[in-house]
């Protein structure tokens, strides 16, 4: 069997990671946002509003990244 053709392990434990901490911001972020839209009167609207869209990002920004990540893993050859 060739060796340019096997998965980089350490590359995939990486990706898989990344994702682990995308599944972690895609319910933090969507959960902040709802806390802070159903509380608009509170002093803390406007900081929490926006660290729930800041997270949102990162959570979209987390999953390219990751799947970019274990795409590279895959497919590069070494």
């Amino acid at each position: 069997m060739d060796d340019n053709n096997r998965t980089d392990k350490k590359l995939l434990g990486k990706g898989l990671k990344r994702m682990g901490i995308c599944l972690v911001l895609m319910f933090a972020g969507p959960t902040l946002l709802h806390l802070a839209l159903s509380n608009d009167d509170k002093p803390l609207y406007i900081p929490l509003l926006v660290l729930a869209i800041i997270l949102c990002i990162a959570a979209i920004a987390m999953l390219f990244i990751g799947l970019n990540t274990i795409a590279d893993s895959i497919f590069k050859k070494k």
